[in-house]
This record gives structure tokens, C-alpha cells and sequence, in this order.
């Protein structure tokens, strides 16, 4: 019997490729594999850009309405406004022993800025605290036409949203005249500009919807976007704006636990202090063990 003996060649994938891939095939797979790698990047192009109206870009105007977040920029406590009663006040009247729940809006806007009080008043309802406890609310106007009917009429919404009785000598409603806007605003990083309404007329003001915690001796701690907050971060916040004088144990404990995030408006878990915290737990655990074991026993008396 004649065994014939067969070279068993072995083949890299580079190989198999070569052998069983004509050109044309390997023409139509290189088209393949660029068209995958191509649309997506296309795709993803073109969901970064706006379509039809929307494409356009955002006013000129609108560039400026923004906000700078200005952490620990001292308030301009001089500043002179007038309350919703009518009586003169400064700035600086407000600022005791309490932190400040502070936002900037126009009591005659018909549109963002209700949405915006009304939201802090829901947040700040559900945090435990209360307005003259552990905080008072200052809302000042951009606006240098607002009256102090205006800002009266405002804050009636505002103190009966927050249900708390008394609250209303401890929520604070401020119109004013340019300058005292202008340095405000400064201060804090609100950017404003004004823009027509729908009859054209240059009464409407484009802004950022936002309110902010200061401390006590008026300096600048925090900022909250949006026109929702949540309850434990501006708990949390006026917690930290205090130096802690208020609040619970519990609450320093979850504060120690996060971190806030200025980019995000909002508090975050701080891994690397749970992480800590479990650690020095499982040595003390440990060393209980240990010192548990190294006890002799008593010896039992006859």
C-alpha cells in the first residue's frame, strides 16, 4: 500500500484571508468595513447639528443671558432697594445669622420666572427647614420697572406655596433701581439682557433660571440650574452655607458622604470617603477581633 504523504501547511489568519478572498472580494469587504467606520461618524455629525429652523444659530442677544458661577464673591451688602412694603432697605439687612436662598427674576415675566420661584418654594418645602429657622429668601428684581405692588403680589404666591406660618416676615421680595441690579448681579455671575415681548416692545428680559444659597455674611456658596431642585441638595447646601450650625447628625454624616458639583448643580457620592470610612471600620473591626482573642480566659473560682 502506497501512502502518500500530504504537507500540512498552517495558515495565519493573514493567510486564510489571502487565499480564500478573490480580489473583488476583498475589494467589496474593504467598501464594507469603511462604510461601518464612516456613518456613524456621519450620523453622530449630523444629530450634533439642529435641523430645519432650528439650525439656525442662537440670537446674538442671548449670548450674554447666562450665568458665571462666582463661588465665595462677597455680595454688595450696601446696595440699596426697596422692599415690597415700600421701605427702603439695603442689601446687607438681611444678612444675619441665617443663610440665604437668593434668585434673580422680574415679577412681571409671565413666563420662566414663576416657574423658577415656584420650584424653589416646592424644593424648599420638603427639606425639613423653615424660613426664619434655619434660612430667609431674598428675591431681588432685574427688572428697575417692577414696583413694590409687583414684588407684594409675587410674594403672597410664594408665602402661600411655602405653608409655613410666620414665613412671610422671614421672605424677603426687593425691587431696585439699575445700580443696585447691576452690582448684584455682578456679584453673583447672573447675566441678564433685554428682548422684545410678543407686542415688540422692549419689556422682556432673556436670563438663566437659577437660585443660589449665601452664606450668612453674604458671600456667594452655592447655585442650583434648572426650574426643579431636590430637597436634600439645597438641604444639603444650606447645611454647608451655616458652617454646619444646622441640621442633624445624620445630615453631617450623608454631607461628609458627598461632594458637590459646581458643573452639576448638585451633590454626588464621594466614593473615596465611603471608601475610607469602610476601611478605618474594617481595621477597628479587626483590631476588636484581635484584642477579643488576646484576652486570657478568667480562671472560675472552685
Amino acid at each position: 500500500m502506497i501512502l502518500k504523504r500530504y504537507r500540512v501547511r498552517e495558515y495565519d489568519g493573514a493567510d486564510m484571508l489571502r487565499h480564500r478572498l478573490s480580489p473583488r472580494s476583498a475589494s467589496w469587504l474593504l467598501a464594507f468595513l469603511l462604510f461601518t467606520a464612516v456613518i456613524p461618524c456621519l450620523a453622530q455629525d449630523m444629530a450634533d447639528k439642529p435641523l430645519g429652523a432650528a439650525a439656525q444659530n442662537r440670537p446674538s442677544y442671548l449670548q450674554n443671558a447666562g450665568i458665571d458661577q462666582r463661588l465665595g464673591s462677597q455680595l454688595p451688602l450696601d446696595a440699596q432697594f426697596v422692599d415690597s412694603s415700600g421701605k427702603p432697605v439695603t442689601l446687607g439687612d438681611f444678612f444675619h445669622q441665617r443663610p440665604i436662598v437668593l434668585a434673580q427674576v422680574y415679577f412681571k415675566c409671565g413666563m420662566l420666572c414663576p416657574q423658577v420661584l415656584h420650584g424653589m418654594a416646592q424644593a424648599l418645602r420638603q427639606t425639613g427647614f423653615h424660613p426664619g429657622d434655619e434660612y430667609d429668601i431674598v428675591v431681588a428684581s432685574i427688572d428697575p420697572d417692577d414696583t413694590p405692588a409687583d414684588a407684594a403680589e409675587t410674594k403672597a404666591h410664594i408665602v402661600a406655596m411655602l405653608g409655613a406660618s410666620g414665613a412671610a416676615d422671614h421672605i424677603h421680595f426687593l425691587t431696585g433701581k439699575q445700580p443696585a441690579i447691576t452690582a448684584l448681579a455682578s456679584a453673583t455671575g447672573f447675566h441678564y439682557v433685554r428682548v422684545p415681548g410678543p407686542d415688540g416692545k422692549m419689556d422682556q428680559y432673556a436670563h438663566s433660571s437659577v437660585i443660589m444659597i449665601a452664606t450668612p455674611d453674604g458671600r456667594m456658596s452655592k447655585y442650583f440650574s434648572g426650574i426643579e431642585y431636590q430637597p436634600r441638595d439645597l438641604r444639603f447646601a444650606l447645611i454647608e452655607a451655616s458652617n454646619r450650625r444646622i441640621g442633624t447628625l445624620s445630615d453631617l454624616v450623608l454631607l461628609y458622604c458627598c461632594n458637590y458639583s459646581p458643573s452639576q448643580g448638585r451633590y454626588t457620592v464621594a466614593i473615596l470617603r465611603i471608601l475610607g470610612i469602610a476601611g478605618f471600620c474594617s481595621v477597628l473591626a479587626l483590631v476588636s477581633v484581635l484584642y477579643l482573642l488576646s484576652r486570657k480566659p478568667a480562671h472560675v473560682a472552685a
